[in-house]
């Protein structure tokens, strides 16, 4: 009796230490994975409430949209690193996806089983897989009725005439029952291709949406090939523009600024992915605590009992240990330690991804601040460079007040200040903002050939206008004369020049009050001729006459009126005097001094006598008067003289035309 309730014992002793021992090993496996990913063994029982079909969605719509921002909304800055940091960068960004969808197929099973049916959920029963194990079920038919199909063949063709009848109908009946399979497969597969792709409950609308979601991103869940290059051929150049103009500096600066802002927004998008991660993961981790607690609680129930039954009652059977399904949790473990792996390294990902693009700001930000310098001292350096040349420009004009007295020199060298300032600060400005010299060049070249034909006729007086200012150009209040125009210089202006139109006859000019307005390029026309003073003299000549009678003392009139004249011309005789000494000291040349000079000539008149002599041209009428005045009392006051002019003297002017 003793020997036969042993043996009965025996195997149920065997029975249940066989449930602690699946428990220990479930419960270490449990514990490594826990103390693996940090998680501490305590919890409730798990619920799926707080994850959703929604959640997982939002998850990967937040982790594609998160994707797109770090594969294209960050613009290289042209520095050699960028393609070491954009290539890390949208790697990690790769593998966080490929994560993301694969927790979402292994969570996706789950809701809809963890809501309804737990067996459901620890089989991983699902639509697709039911009609996949049918469609399995069905080829595994066909295959042995083909196998049977292809043994009668071999029979028909051994058998005898007595038998091959027999043996037609078994074929025929298995032929029957093929096609009919086949029709079946081919219905089962086409329902199993629509659940896999569309799904017909909630957990298999779930997959049907990741399969479309995942369908958005080929490069990424499709094969490797289909990945595009991680850094675009087009970089534009950013940072390393210290060798371009201005203009390209800044430019590449406000590409650095645009840069780092993408990458913060990528930055903080990052953050929000990881904490929609970590929410996704929360309800995981809770139902991984509570499997390894329930693990750990079924193996220390069993010890403590065995060891009581040990101690206390040697010889009776152990307390009974509570009843858990293992090979249940064990299946939930597995498939929650599935969905939830991924998820970690998912979230680790987008952690290496936060410091990959700080690390690419950070390196960013040193490089921009060296060409901000630059930047600085090539702005500075410009600004010296015009500072220099206004400072030139204001000691020029001082010294060209200070130095020169004649006005028309004084007004030569101002308007040379202004051409050579001019072109200096041009030429900085160019240097400063313009890089491509080759394009701007050839730019140049095409703007100066239309400039010359279009504006022609402008650049001829402008050309013109340096030899009106020359060394025997014309200057304001020169008397001269242009195409039959006789008029006094009002003013010279770089396309053209004004003048006080004088009209009369003889010596008796006048304004008209008219302004005549010339191009200066009428200078080159061959044509209008233009006649004027010599620089520095305001005097011309006039000369007065008179005829004489034929029995006239010509000598006692050459005489009278010589002296009468240079009686008037010795009053301002010092004027022209000095005029001559400056045009000879100028201009290096040597003229004779003027002074008056009588001439005896014939005439279709008859004899007749003349005075040659200069006068002011602002004092010429005032003159002309004076000397007209003195002849007729002097010829009133000699009754020979009187006799020898028997006609009025007249006055006119030396020069024609």
């Amino acid at each position: 009796m003793r020997l036969r309730g042993a043996s009965a014992r025996i195997p149920k002793m065997s029975f249940r230490v066989k449930k602690p021992i699946a428990a220990a090993l479930l419960a270490l496996v449990a514990a490594c994975i826990c103390a693996q990913l940090g998680w501490v063994t305590a919890g409730a029982e798990p619920s799926f409430s707080g994850l959703s079909g929604d959640d997982v969605i939002n998850h990967l719509n937040a982790v594609i949209g998160w994707y797109h921002d770090v594969t294209l909304n960050i613009q290289p800055t042209g520095l050699p690193i960028d393609a070491i940091y954009q290539q890390n960068a949208e790697g990690m960004a790769a593998d966080a996806v490929r994560a993301a969808f694969e927790s979402a197929r292994q969570e996706a099973p789950m809701i809809l089983a963890g809501d309804k049916n737990p067996d459901a959920s620890a089989a991983g029963a699902t639509p697709g897989s039911t009609a996949s194990q049918n469609v399995a079920k069905v080829q595994a038919r066909i295959a042995a009725l083909e196998t049977q199909i292809a043994s009668l063949n071999k029979q028909i063709a051994a058998a005898s005439a007595k038998k091959k009848p027999d043996l037609l109908k078994q074929r025929d009946a298995l032929q029957g029952q093929l096609d009919l399979n086949n029709e079946v497969l081919d219905t089962l597969e086409k329902v199993a291709d629509f659940n896999e792709g569309q799904g017909g409950s909630v957990a298999g609308g779930i997959l049907g949406n990741i399969n479309r979601l995942a369908q958005t991103l080929p490069e990424v869940m499709g094969k490797p090939s289909a990945q595009k290059p991680a850094t675009p051929a087009n970089a534009p150049l950013g940072v390393r523009t210290s060798s371009g103009g201005l203009v390209q500096q800044a430019f590449g600066l406000y590409s650095v600024v645009k840069t780092l802002r993408q990458i913060d927004a990528v930055v903080n998008e990052t953050d929000r992915v990881q904490a929609a991660a970590s929410q996704v993961r929360k309800p995981l981790r809770d139902a991984l605590r509570w499997i390894a607690q329930q693990g750990q609680s079924g193996v220390g129930g069993g010890q403590s009992a065995q060891a009581q039954g040990v101690q206390t009652q040697p010889q009776a059977a152990p307390a009974p240990v509570p009843s858990l399904d293992y090979d249940a949790l064990t299946r939930q473990f597995k498939q929650l330690a599935g969905a939830t792996l991924p998820l970690n390294q998912e979230i680790r990902l987008l952690e290496q991804s936060k410091t990959n693009l700080l690390d690419w700001r950070r390196t960013i930000v040193r490089e921009s601040g060296t060409s901000f310098r630059s930047l600085v001292f090539h702005a500075l350096v410009i600004g010296g460079a015009l500072a220099i040349v206004l400072v030139l420009s204001e000691v020029w004009r001082r010294f060209t007040f200070r130095y020169i007295k004649d006005a028309r020199r004084r007004r030569q060298f101002l308007v040379l200040r202004r051409f050579v300032i001019g072109f200096l600060m041009g030429i900085i400005l160019i240097l400063g903002f313009v890089s491509q010299f080759s394009s701007l060049a050839t730019f140049a070249g095409f703007v100066t050939a239309g400039i010359a034909v279009g504006l022609q006729a402008v650049l001829l007086s402008v050309a013109a206008y340096f030899f009106l200012i020359g060394r025997w150009g014309i200057r304001v209040g020169d008397r001269v004369s242009v195409s039959g125009v006789t008029g006094d210089v009002i003013d010279v202006g770089l396309v053209r020049f004004y003048m006080m139109e004088l009209a009369g006859t003889g010596i008796d000019l006048y304004q008209t009050g008219r302004i005549v307005v010339f191009a200066n390029s009428v200078l080159f026309q061959a044509n209008t001729p233009l006649f004027k003073q010599i620089p520095g003299t305001e005097y011309t000549w006039h000369e007065v006459g008179v005829a004489l009678a034929a029995n006239a003392n010509y000598k006692a009139v050459q005489d009278w009126l010589t002296k009468t004249v240079e009686a008037v011309y010795a009053r301002y005789r010092g004027e022209i005097d000095r005029q001559h000494e400056a045009i000879e000291e100028r201009f290096d040349l040597r003229l004779t001094v003027p002074t008056t000079e009588g001439r005896l000539q014939l005439t279709d008149g008859g004899l007749e006598y003349t005075v040659r002599y200069p006068v002011e041209i602002g004092r010429a009428a005032e003159i002309d008067e004076e000397i007209t005045r003195t002849v007729l009392e002097s010829l009133e006051k000699d009754t020979s003289l009187k006799e020898s002019v028997p006609n009025v003297p007249r006055i006119r002017a030396a020069v024609r035309g």
